[in-house]
C-alpha cells in the first residue's frame, strides 16, 4: 500500500471498531457531516515508541490517584491500532507498551472536557460525584490489574468489565489526546449520567445472572459420599447467548442441610469446579443441597434445593469395652451400642488375646448382650480386649485395644517425682504411674519429703490418688529431698529414687532507714544506709534512692541507682524539707521501701508575730491567750513560742509561757488588774523579734483556798470532818464541797452544802483515807484545801482468799509424796492494822493445824487415795478472822514397782528389749507408763523411751559391745523406783555380700576367677570361699577357700555351662575359741566354655564368650569417676581456703 485507501465499514452503535493495520502504518479517524472515516496512513519517519502525535494536548495531567504501577499492568498485544471513543477528530498512534500517563484514557478525556466546559455549579457537582464513584470502583479492583484484557463486545455488561474499564473499548488502545468539544457542555453531562446508570444496571444484571443458576444434579450416592454436578449461570441477553462468556470467572459454594429443606445450611465446598464429590456425610440420612454462584465479590441467590438420601452401611466402630467388676480370677466387661448407620445391630463380637500379649486375638463372645464375664483367670493377669458390631450391611471395625488386669498384685516402684514449678515457699511436683500398672487400677500415692537441716528424715506430705501436689510452707532457697511410694489394696511399692529440689529465693527485706553522713549544708548533704538484715537468700544487685520534696509529698523521684551505699544529694533549696527512702533489688525481686528519712536544710530566723489576743472572757486570776504563726517562718517550721507579761505600772516583763502551742492560760493574776503581753516565735535556728504589746484586764475571782479540814475517828468504821470559812474575795460562799477517798488522786465528792461538818460511815478498819474541802461562790469555786490524811483503828484479819492446791511440779520438798501428802497455798489476807501471827488449817476429823506466817504448807501423814475438805483462817493479836471457803483434795495411790527387763532379739547393731506382761503395742490410754534408760560412756543414764509399750528396739549400736539398761514404771501417782542394772552384749557382724565375680578365659580348658577384696573387720582376717555348679547339677561345690582374691580353674569341658559364686568369711579370734562368720554369697555368674574360633568368624557364641573380657565393669567406672570428682572437690576447697579466705 503506497498511499491512502478507503474501505467502507458500518457500526450498529455508532462507535468505531478496532482497525488492525500492518506494521509501519497508523489509523486516523476523520468525521465529516456526521460520517466518520478511518484513514490508514504511513507512519512518520521520526516516529518512535513513546512519541505521541497529539492534536489537542489536555491542559492538565491525569490525576495521580488513577496511575497504577507499571509492574501491575498486563502485557499488551504486540501491535494494536485502536481508535479513541468520543466526539471530534482525534489522532491515534502506535502504542507498543503501557505508559503510566496512558491508563484510564476515558477518564482523561472526561477530565479534559470537564475542565474546559463546566461553567455552572450543578454541572461541576455532577462531575465530582462521577469522578469519586469511578475512583472507588477502580480502587477496589486494583488487585486484578495483572489479568489480561478481554475481547471487545458490542454492548458493555458487568461480566465484561475489567480493571475499571469497559470491554467495549480495547484496553491496549487508551486515550492520550484531547478532543474538540463540538456538541457543547450539555452533551458531556448527559454522557456521564448515562455511564453512571449503566454501572448500576450492570451490577443488578450480574446479580440476576448469578441467581439464575440451576439446582445441582445428584449422582453416585454412597453411604458417606455423593457427586453433585451443575451448570454455570446462563448468560443470555435479548434471547441470545453471549459468545464470550468466561466460566473461569465464576466461583461456587455448596450448601448442605440435614435438618430439612428449610433447616440450617452449612458450606461444604467453595471453588471453581462444576462437579464435586461431597464427603464425610452420615449414612442413612436425608440431605438437601443448594448451589450459590459468585463473581467479582458479588454473590447471587442460592439455587433450589435438591434432596437425596445416603445409603445404609455397617455400624460405626464402637467404643472400647469398660470394666464393670474384677476379681482375682474373673473380669466383667460392659459396652455401649454404637451408631447402627441405618441398619439394626444384630450381634457383638468380643475378642481377647487370652492374656498372652502376642497380639493375636480370638473370639470370646458373640451375641446380642452388652456385657460378658470372663472366668478362670489368674491373679494379676493382664488381658487385651477389642469389640466390633455387626448388622445386615456388614461388620464394623474393631475398637481400640484395652488392657485390663485382675486384682492381686502390689504396684511396682514408681519413677521419681519431677518439678513443675518452684516458688519461694512452695514446690509443685508431679509423678507418673508405675510402669506396667493397669490403666483401670486405682492406685494411691504417698509423697515424702526430707529437709537436710531438720534431722527428722523423710516425712509424708501427701497421701492420695492425684499425680501432682504442691508442697507449701517451705523455707526459701532451701534444698529438699523427695520420694514417692505407690500403694493399692494389695500393698505398697518400694520408694522411688530420691530427688532433690530447691525453693526460689525471696525478695530482700526492707533496708534500714537511711541516715545523714556529715554536716547538712544549705544546698546539699550526704546520706548513707545499711543493707537489709534479710537478703531473701540472694545477694543484693542494686540499690535505689528516692526523694520527695516536702514533709508530706507523694511524688517520689529516683535520684540514685547503683551498688554503693551512700549518695550526695545536691542542688537543694535552703530551709526545705526532703524525704528520702531506699529499696534494693536482688534475684528474688524488689524489696519494699525503707522508712523515709526526713531532712531539713538550714533556715533563717522567723519574722515578727501579730500581738496575742484574748480568747473568751477574762477571769479573776487567769486569762486565756491565743495567737497565730508569723507570716514568715524563715524556711523552717515554727517549733516554739515565747509569751512575756508585765504589769502596766512597772513595765518589768517576765516570761510566762514557752512552748509549741498557739494558746496558753495565764494564772496567778490579781483580780481587776491590767497587764501587758507580747509574743515572739522561734524555729530551729532561734527566736525572732517580739510583736507589739497588748493590754488585758482581769475580772473578779472566786473564794480563796480553805484551811485543811479536821478529822476525828469515832470508831474503826466511822469518822467526823470539820472545816472553817475562807476569804470570799467579794462574793459570799454559797456552798462547800467535801471530797473523800482511799487514794489521794482518786477522791470523790461525798458532801455538797452550806454546812461546816460531815460524818462518814462504813469505813474499813486500819485504812488510810484522804479528804479535802472547797468553797464555792457566785464567781465560781475556789481552790481545794490541802489534803488531810486519816487512818482508822485496827481490827481482826480479813477472810483468807485464793486457797488452792499446789501441783506436783511446783513442790520443792524432797519428802513430798502425792500418795500421803497434800500441798496447799493461799494469799495473805488484809491484816486490818494488826500483823498476822499464824494460820489455822482445818482438814477434817483431826484437830486443826496451826502454822506460822507462811503462804503455803504440805499436809503429810495422810491416807492414800482419800478425799479431804480443807479450810483456813488467819489470826492476829486482836483475834481470829473468819474461815475461808472449803476445797476438796484427794491423795493419789502408790506408784508401781519396776518390771523385769529381758532381751527378746538381737543382732550386731540392734537390741530388742521386752518387759512386763502385755501387748507389744499398748494403747495410749494405758494408765501405766514405762521409762527405759541406758548408761552412756560417762556412767550416766540417758532416757531412751517413755510410753505405754512393752518393747523397744535400740538401734545404731556397736558390735560385740556390752550395754547397761534400767527401767522404771510410772502412773498418775508418780514415778516408781529404778530397777536393777541389766547388761546385754551385741554379737559380731558377718561380712558384707561381694559383687559378682569376674571370669577371664585363659584357654579352652582354663579360666581365671577374680573377686573384690574386703578389708579386715576390727582386726579379724577375711578369707573367701569359691563355689561352682557344673552343667545341670543341683548343688554348688566348693573349689577354693583361702585369703587370695583370685583362683585359676582348669579342666573345663567344651560347650558346658559353669555357675560361679563367692562369699567372704570372717575369722573371729575370741577368748572362747576360733569362730568363722560366713557372709552371704554374691550373685551367680554363668560361664560357657566354647572352642576358640578364628577372629573373622561372626558366630554369636564366640561373641558371648569374649564378652566377659571387658577391662572394666560399670561399677568400677562409676567408682573411678567418683574418686576423681572427690579429688577435685578437695583440691578446689583447699584453693579457696588458702587463697580466698586467708
Amino acid at each position: 500500500m503506497s498511499g491512502p485507501a478507503q474501505v467502507p465499514m458500518m457500526s450498529p452503535n455508532g462507535s468505531v471498531p478496532p482497525i488492525y493495520v500492518p506494521p509501519g502504518y497508523a489509523p486516523q479517524v476523520i468525521e465529516d457531516n456526521g460520517v466518520r472515516r478511518v484513514v490508514v496512513v504511513p507512519q512518520a519517519p521520526e516516529f518512535h515508541p513513546g512519541g505521541h502525535a497529539v492534536i489537542h494536548r489536555p491542559p492538565h495531567p491525569p490525576l495521580p490517584g488513577f496511575i497504577p504501577l507499571p509492574a501491575m499492568m498486563p502485557p499488551p498485544p504486540r501491535h494494536i491500532y485502536s481508535p479513541v471513543s468520543g466526539t471530534g477528530d482525534m489522532a491515534t498512534q502506535y502504542i507498543p507498551q503501557y505508559h503510566p500517563s496512558q491508563v484510564y484514557g476515558d477518564l482523561d478525556s472526561l477530565s479534559t472536557h470537564g475542565r474546559s466546559n463546566f461553567r455552572d455549579e450543578r454541572s461541576s457537582k455532577t462531575y465530582e460525584r462521577l469522578q469519586k464513584k469511578l475512583k472507588d470502583r477502580q480502587g477496589s479492583q486494583k488487585d486484578k490489574l495483572s489479568s489480561p484484557p478481554s475481547s471487545p463486545h458490542k454492548c458493555p455488561s458487568p461480566t465484561n468489565e475489567h480493571n475499571g474499564l469497559i470491554k467495549g473499548h480495547n484496553v491496549s488502545g487508551l486515550n492520550t489526546g484531547s478532543t474538540k468539544n463540538k456538541a457543547g457542555k450539555g452533551k458531556v453531562v448527559s454522557q456521564m449520567d448515562t455511564e453512571i446508570e449503566e454501572k448500576d444496571e450492570e451490577t443488578k444484571a450480574l446479580e440476576t445472572l448469578l441467581s439464575s443458576i440451576t439446582k445441582p444434579v445428584v449422582s453416585d450416592i454412597q453411604a458417606r459420599t455423593v457427586v453433585l454436578t451443575w451448570s454455570p449461570p446462563s448468560s443470555s441477553i435479548n434471547g441470545e447467548t453471549e459468545e464470550n462468556n468466561v466460566p473461569e470467572l465464576y466461583s461456587y459454594e455448596i450448601l448442605v442441610s440435614n435438618t430439612g429443606k428449610e433447616g440450617k445450611y452449612k458450606s461444604v465446598y467453595a471453588g471453581k469446579e462444576t462437579s464435586v464429590t461431597v464427603k464425610d456425610l452420615k449414612p442413612a440420612t436425608d440431605y438437601h443441597a443448594k448451589i450459590q454462584a459468585e463473581c467479582h465479590s458479588i454473590k447471587g441467590n442460592p439455587s433450589e434445593a435438591e434432596s437425596f438420601t445416603t445409603l445404609s452401611c455397617e455400624p460405626d466402630i464402637p467404643n472400647p469395652p469398660r470394666i464393670a467388676n474384677r476379681t482375682k480370677n474373673s473380669l466383667t466387661l460392659q459396652w455401649k451400642a454404637p451408631c447402627d448407620n441405618g441398619s439394626k445391630i444384630q450381634n457383638y463380637l468380643l475378642e481377647w488375646d487370652e492374656g498372652k500379649g502376642n497380639g493375636e486375638f480370638c473370639q470370646c463372645y458373640f451375641g446380642q448382650q452388652k456385657q460378658f464375664r470372663i472366668t478362670k483367670l489368674s491373679p494379676a493377669m493382664g488381658c487385651k480386649f477389642r469389640l466390633a458390631a455387626k448388622n445386615d450391611k456388614g461388620t464394623s471395625g474393631f475398637s481400640e485395644e484395652v488392657l485390663y488386669h485382675t486384682s492381686g498384685s502390689a504396684p511396682s516402684m514408681p519413677a521419681s517425682p519431677t518439678l513443675i514449678k518452684a516458688g519461694v515457699t512452695w514446690l509443685s511436683l508431679q509423678w507418673s504411674k508405675p510402669s506396667g500398672t493397669p490403666s483401670d487400677e486405682g492406685i494411691s500415692y504417698i509423697l515424702e519429703m526430707e529437709e537436710e537441716t531438720s534431722g527428722y528424715g523423710f516425712k509424708p506430705k501427701y497421701d492420695g490418688e492425684d499425680l501432682a501436689y504442691t508442697v507449701k510452707n517451705l523455707r526459701r532457697s532451701t534444698k529438699y529431698k523427695f520420694k514417692v511410694i505407690a500403694y493399692n489394696s494389695e500393698g505398697k511399692s518400694n520408694p522411688s529414687e530420691i530427688v532433690e529440689f530447691t525453693t526460689c529465693p525471696d525478695k530482700p527485706g526492707i533496708p534500714l532507714k537511711p541516715s545523714v553522713k556529715g554536716k547538712i549544708h544549705s544546698q546539699n548533704f550526704k546520706i548513707t544506709w545499711d543493707p537489709p538484715k534479710d537478703n531473701g537468700g540472694a545477694s543484693i544487685n542494686k540499690y535505689f534512692v528516692e526523694m520527695s520534696e516536702g514533709s508530706n509529698g507523694n511524688k517520689w523521684d529516683v535520684i540514685y541507682s547503683g551498688t554503693a551505699r551512700e549518695h550526695l544529694c545536691d542542688r537543694l533549696t535552703p530551709g526545705c524539707f526532703y524525704r528520702l527512702r531506699v529499696y534494693c533489688v536482688s534475684d528474688g525481686g524488689q524489696s519494699s521501701v525503707s522508712e523515709p528519712l526526713l531532712v531539713q536544710t538550714p533556715a533563717v530566723l522567723p519574722g515578727p508575730c501579730f500581738p496575742p489576743r484574748l480568747q473568751g472572757r477574762p477571769k479573776a486570776k487567769e486569762i486565756q491567750l491565743r495567737w497565730g504563726p508569723p507570716q514568715v517562718d524563715g524556711g523552717s517550721p515554727i517549733i516554739s513560742y515565747s509569751v512575756e507579761m508585765s504589769p502596766i505600772e512597772t513595765d518589768e516583763p517576765r516570761e510566762i509561757y514557752q512552748g509549741s502551742e498557739v494558746e496558753c492560760t495565764v494564772s496567778s493574776l490579781l483580780p481587776g488588774k491590767t497587764y501587758n503581753f507580747r509574743l515572739r516565735a522561734a524555729n530551729k535556728i532561734g527566736f525572732g523579734q517580739f510583736s507589739e504589746k497588748c493590754e488585758i484586764t482581769t475580772a473578779p475571782g472566786p473564794p480563796d483556798q480553805c484551811k485543811p479540814p479536821q478529822v476525828t475517828c469515832r470508831s474503826a468504821t466511822c469518822a467526823q470532818v470539820y472545816w472553817e470559812v475562807p476569804v470570799s474575795n467579794g462574793a459570799d460562799v454559797t456552798e462547800y464541797r467535801l471530797e473523800w477517798g482511799g487514794v489521794e488522786g482518786c477522791m470523790q465528792i461525798c458532801y455538797c452544802g452550806p454546812g461546816l461538818s460531815y460524818e462518814l460511815k462504813g469505813l474499813l478498819p486500819a485504812t488510810m483515807y484522804y479528804c479535802r474541802v472547797q468553797a464555792v461562790s457566785v464567781a465560781g469555786p475556789g481552790p481545794f484545801s490541802e489534803v488531810v490524811v486519816c487512818v482508822t483503828p485496827a481490827s481482826v484479819p480479813a477472810v483468807v482468799a485464793c486457797l488452792q492446791e499446789i501441783s506436783e511440779d511446783e513442790v520443792e520438798s524432797p519428802d513430798y509424796s502425792p500418795s500421803t501428802c497434800l500441798a496447799i497455798k493461799w494469799e495473805k489476807p488484809c491484816d486490818h492494822g494488826s500483823e498476822i501471827l499464824s494460820y489455822s488449817i482445818d482438814f477434817g476429823e483431826k484437830q486443826p493445824v496451826t502454822v506460822g506466817k507462811i503462804s503455803s504448807y504440805v499436809i503429810d501423814n495422810l491416807q492414800p487415795d482419800t478425799t479431804y475438805r480443807i479450810r483456813i483462817q488467819a489470826l492476829n493479836s486482836l483475834g481470829a478472822g473468819p474461815f475461808s471457803h472449803t476445797i476438796k483434795l484427794k491423795t493419789k495411790p502408790l506408784p508401781p514397782d519396776p518390771p523385769r527387763l529381758e532381751c527378746a532379739a538381737f543382732n550386731h547393731q540392734n537390741l530388742k528389749l521386752k518387759w512386763g506382761e502385755g501387748a507389744t503395742k499398748a494403747l495410749t490410754t494405758d494408765s501405766i507408763q514405762y521409762h527405759l534408760l541406758m548408761e552412756d560412756k560417762n556412767g550416766r543414764f540417758i532416757s531412751l523411751y517413755r510410753g505405754p509399750c512393752h518393747t523397744y528396739k535400740v538401734q545404731r549400736l556397736s558390735e560385740s559391745t556390752s550395754y547397761k539398761f534400767c527401767i522404771q514404771a510410772c502412773n498418775e501417782a508418780g514415778e516408781g523406783p529404778l530397777s536393777q542394772k541389766y547388761t546385754f552384749t551385741t554379737p559380731k557382724s558377718v561380712p558384707a555380700a561381694l559383687k559378682a565375680p569376674r571370669i577371664d578365659k585363659i584357654n579352652d580348658h582354663t579360666c581365671e576367677i577374680t573377686w573384690e577384696v574386703l578389708q579386715p573387720m576390727k582386726g579379724d582376717p577375711i578369707i573367701y570361699s569359691l563355689q561352682v555348679m557344673v552343667g545341670k547339677d543341683s548343688d554348688f561345690k566348693q573349689i577354693y577357700k583361702g585369703s587370695d582374691w583370685y583362683f585359676r580353674y582348669s579342666g573345663l569341658q567344651q560347650n558346658c555351662e559353669y555357675r560361679f559364686r563367692v562369699c567372704a568369711i570372717r575369722q573371729c579370734q575370741d577368748t572362747v575359741g576360733h569362730q568363722d562368720l560366713v557372709g552371704p554369697y554374691s550373685a551367680t555368674v554363668i560361664f560357657i566354655s566354647q572352642r576358640t574360633e578364628p577372629p573373622t568368624s561372626t558366630n554369636k557364641d564366640t561373641a558371648e564368650t569374649t564378652r566377659p573380657q571387658r577391662t572394666m565393669t560399670d561399677e568400677q567406672c562409676a567408682a573411678v569417676i567418683l574418686v576423681i570428682f572427690a579429688f577435685f572437690s578437695i583440691l578446689i576447697a583447699f584453693i579457696i581456703q588458702y587463697f580466698v579466705i586467708k
